[in-house]
């Protein structure tokens, strides 16, 4: 015969519950023992009955185990009130790096000759080191890109002076009717026949030669 399954609310009768409790609190008691004997836990109960009746267990010492749980309690309060160690990395990167920007700052503008009444007289000289070597620098790429400018152009004439030759050399190629240096002026005239030009007449323009006949 399976045992009836017990609906977990208040009981209503007094003995009943009474009884109950009793029962279920030396239950509670024993499987604490067994689970601080087995687990070796720290274990401590305190309950109340309907009654304000005080019941208690502990595997040790109750007092030992309250103040134990306290100093627990006030320590996560503590974790939960600290900010994050994400957010301590952070804080302590920005701090840094906030750090390197002012002092990276502080050295451009004595670079260019501020705010150098605090240096003394090793760090001024130190300072004059960077300044020389930094020109030094700037002085060599400045010439290396004059060089490579001058180089450049050089090429660019190189280039020009061929292009100006090829063109030299077509124009010679050319017969002198193309260039506008015609051998013989209206040659179509003369082997006709018909009487020659006016003098002072512009031989150049053959629009004329097609016109009116040549005045007496």
């Amino acid at each position: 015969m399976t045992r009836q399954r017990i609906e977990i609310k208040k009981i209503a009768n007094t003995a009943a519950r009474q009884v109950t409790f009793s029962k279920r609190r030396r239950g509670l008691f024993k499987k604490a023992h067994e689970l601080s004997t087995l687990c070796d836990a720290e274990i401590a109960l305190i309950v109340f009955s309907a009654t304000g009746k005080l019941f208690k267990y502990s595997s040790t010492s109750m007092r030992q185990v309250i103040e134990r749980r306290r100093l627990q309690s006030e320590r996560i309060d503590g974790l939960e009130d600290a900010p994050s160690v994400e957010l301590q990395l952070e804080s302590a990167t920005h701090s840094v790096l906030s750090k390197e920007i002012a002092e990276k700052t502080q050295e451009l503008r004595q670079l260019r000759g501020e705010d150098l009444q605090g240096l003394n007289l090793d760090q001024l000289k130190q300072l004059e080191k960077l300044v020389q070597g930094g020109l030094s620098q700037v002085t060599e790429t400045k010439d290396e890109r004059f060089l490579k400018e001058i180089s450049t152009l050089e090429k660019k004439g190189e280039e020009l002076k061929e292009e100006n030759l090829i063109l030299k050399q077509q124009m010679e190629n050319l017969p002198l009717v193309v260039r506008g240096q015609p051998s013989e002026p209206f040659p179509h005239l003369h082997k006709s026949g018909g009487p020659p030009p006016p003098q002072g007449y512009n031989t150049s323009d053959i629009s004329l030669t097609l016109g009116l006949p040549f005045p007496n």
